[in-house]
């Protein structure tokens, strides 16, 4: 099947709603969806028949109203199009108010508090800026999800609301600084994926990878990463059978898959998007996890998501490619080739950076999860100290701008030194890979989220407090009457007080870590520390002024992300338990009873065994350690709700405990024969597809 046949043909998109709406109905339609006009609720009857008849000829039955409550992915209730027709049959319905509203039950989902459990009402209200799609013989709506009394309880919700703020306050700016023509300004956004594919029946043998998505125990194989051979390698033929019928289905929905590759790790694999509108990106996102797993599962493959599957290898990340444009064209973070553009571009820069320093802490909350936390600070994935990465090039530009002059530096030419190769222009900086937040040529990419992560609370953040520092922006150039002189003020304050944020060097450095902390960076470690710190006044005081939460909002996010971590940790010290009990430790009475009785019969033939005795008394040592620390840790769990704050509890008291448990069972599992192990090993999940 040919891409441009195929692509969006699941998706009630543009083109079919010209197609089948009546003129004035697309009209007023399109304008929601392009200008941000409020819905007109009388288009919905009409748009709600054309939608059932064209999901019908493509073969849906149901139709549902897709969400995303703060459980991190998505939800979905199923309704039959069928009604009775009053003649013991059927006639096939979809009204404009089913369209519009749909009422799940609020008290199953996370609430943070703002619902009681005996309080079950709550509305999902359609969102037309993200097109309806068919997916397994169902309409899918996609919609936000409130409570009764209006609280936002989805992460759909607030990341409309910031994408609302920043829009407000990006075109205020243009207005002032003569772009007079600007109107509206979207945020768009390309999330790179990453992921593991190892084989299924392999993996149902853990009960680790079936109840946390990761491996709790496992000593690393002879082979890892080591020798860089992996990392954009020939697709073996398994793999590349998956990824085919990946963006076949993917481009059906409507998403631009782009890119795929080999990652650095053995069996991981990275897919990347076309940008697009952030709420529509978002969406997509979450379908794209969805449809990884589906179709793995086809292929007899599992595919992991977690942010750290296994010890000793790369984890995955989501590389979170921010940037904004105007309804005239303009990228907000391209450097323009006239001297107004140029001088928009370097305000917007320092925006950025005033604004990054200024919420550290909500970005690295934005991040925040238990499996992020086995990731950020490796080798592999920004610490949990944010910068920003402008480059040695774009940092010169910004004081020369500051100060008043200008500062160009002009493309060099890339020679080869072989006659048939063609020299190229080089760009004028080089890519940092280590930053949290790094300029990269046209957008800003924001490294951080892990591979699981929802892409909207990173967005919601980022969106909220660009919008604050465009507010401050706007407000000087308001109260002055010499626009050029304020705007290098402005750029001379934002270096003076702000600084301290950018650094172009090695982020995976010590010596980056100490410098961080000498420039007074906060350096949160744990999701703990990160969570605690997401509602404080500041922050609250934050999301208020731009409508993006209110307090309740905020400070129920946070108990839900807090409790999601402690219920995580608590599974996870659970299964080690279970794992230990049932596992582990029978492999090694069994392993260890088979070599005692080898040595038994070696000293009956007047044969003295040393190494099998010697293997003997390791392993009965292990054995032992192995039962102490399950039987620590099982003393540990019991502890867990009985602590006024169970999340540092888990950081402190619980995450020690499992970590003392998995050294010494991985020190056992090489000692044991092959047919001894529990379950498969690092070397078999890597190395088996």
């Amino acid at each position: 099947m040919k891409p441009t046949e195929i692509f969006g043909s699941l998706v009630f998109n543009d083109n079919v709603m010209q197609e089948r709406l009546p003129k004035a109905v697309y009209r007023s339609l399109h304008e929601t969806i392009a200008n941000g006009k409020d819905l007109d609720p009388t288009v919905a009857d009409v748009v709600a028949s054309a939608m059932r008849e064209w999901a019908v000829e493509n073969g849906a039955t149901h139709f549902t109203h897709w969400f995303q409550p703060m459980t991190g992915i998505t939800a979905e209730k199923h309704d039959s199009f069928i009604s009775p027709d009053g003649d013991n049959g059927v006639i096939l319905e979809f009204s404009g108010k089913e369209l519009i509203k749909g009422e799940p039950d609020a008290s199953s989902f996370p609430s943070g508090g703002l619902r009681a459990t005996f309080e079950a009402r709550g509305y999902t209200a359609w969102d037309p800026t993200s097109y309806a799609f068919i997916k397994e013989n169902s309409l899918c709506i996609p919609t936000a999800f409130y409570s009764y009394s209006g609280e936002a309880l989805d992460k759909k919700t607030p990341l409309l609301r910031s994408m609302e703020a920043v829009n407000d306050q990006a075109v205020k700016v243009l207005n002032l600084l003569g772009f007079t023509d600007v109107k509206h300004v979207t945020g768009t956004v390309g999330p790179e994926q990453e992921y593991f594919l190892i084989d299924r029946e392999m993996a149902k043998k853990r009960k680790d990878l079936i109840f946390t998505g990761r491996t709790l125990f496992g000593a690393k194989a002879p082979k890892g990463q080591e020798m860089e051979d992996h990392y954009f390698g020939v697709i073996r033929p398994r793999v590349q059978a998956f990824m085919k019928e990946l963006n076949e289905e993917l481009w059906k929905l409507g998403i631009y898959a782009k890119t795929e590759h080999n990652e650095v790790a053995p069996a991981q694999h990275e897919l990347a998007p076309v940008y697009s509108t952030m709420n529509v990106a978002c969406d997509h996102n979450q379908l794209t996890m969805e449809m990884m797993k589906r179709i793995a599962e086809k292929h007899g493959l599992m595919c992991l998501l977690h942010e750290k599957p296994f010890a000793g290898v790369n984890g995955s990340g989501k590389h979170n490619n921010w940037s904004l444009s105007t309804d005239t064209g303009i990228n907000l973070f391209a450097p323009g080739k006239t001297p107004e553009r140029q001088r928009l571009f370097l305000l917007m820069v320092s925006a950025v950076v005033a604004a990054v320093d200024d919420h550290q802490d909500l970005l690295r909350m934005s991040v925040a999860s238990a499996g992020n936390d086995h990731r950020l600070g490796a080798n592999e994935a920004p610490p949990a100290i944010v910068s920003v990465y402008l480059g040695d090039d774009l940092q010169l530009q910004l004081e020369a701008a500051a100060e008043g002059r200008s500062e160009h530096k002009k493309h060099e030419v890339l020679a080869t030194g072989v006659h048939v190769l063609p020299d190229f222009k080089k760009d004028t900086s080089d890519r940092n890979r280590t930053s949290p937040m790094a300029f990269t040529g046209n957008k800003f990419e924001f490294r951080m989220l892990g591979s699981e992560n929802s892409i909207a609370d990173t967005n919601i953040a980022l969106n909220t407090i660009f919008a604050e520092a465009l507010a401050n922006i706007a407000e000087r150039l308001e109260n002055t009457s010499d626009i050029s002189a304020e705007i290098q003020s402005i750029l001379a304050d934002t270096l003076k007080n702000h600084s301290r944020i950018i650094f172009n060097g090695n982020n995976y450095s010590q010596e980056w870590v100490a410098e961080a902390e000498r420039r007074g960076l906060l350096n949160l470690k744990t999701t703990a520390d990160a969570m605690h710190a997401f509602a404080t006044d500041k922050n609250v005081a934050l999301f208020k002024r731009f409508g993006v939460y209110n307090h309740s909002e905020v400070v129920s996010r946070k108990d839900i992300l807090l409790e999601n971590y402690t219920k995580l940790i608590a599974i996870e010290g659970n299964t080690m338990i279970d794992m230990a009990k049932t596992q582990i430790l029978p492999a090694g009475f069994a392993y260890g009873e088979a070599l005692a009785q080898y040595a038994m019969n070696k000293k009956a033939l007047g044969i003295q065994g040393i190494a099998e005795n010697e293997l003997l008394r390791k392993i009965s040592a292990l054995t032992d350690e192995i039962a102490a620390k399950t039987e620590n840790l099982e003393n540990v769990m019991l502890g867990l709700y009985d602590t006024e704050h169970p999340s540092y509890y888990c950081r402190d008291i619980v995450i020690p405990a499992m970590n003392e448990l998995r050294a010494a069972a991985d020190q056992l599992e090489p000692m044991l024969s092959k047919e001894y192990q529990p379950y498969p090993t690092y070397g078999d999940l890597l190395y088996s597809v």
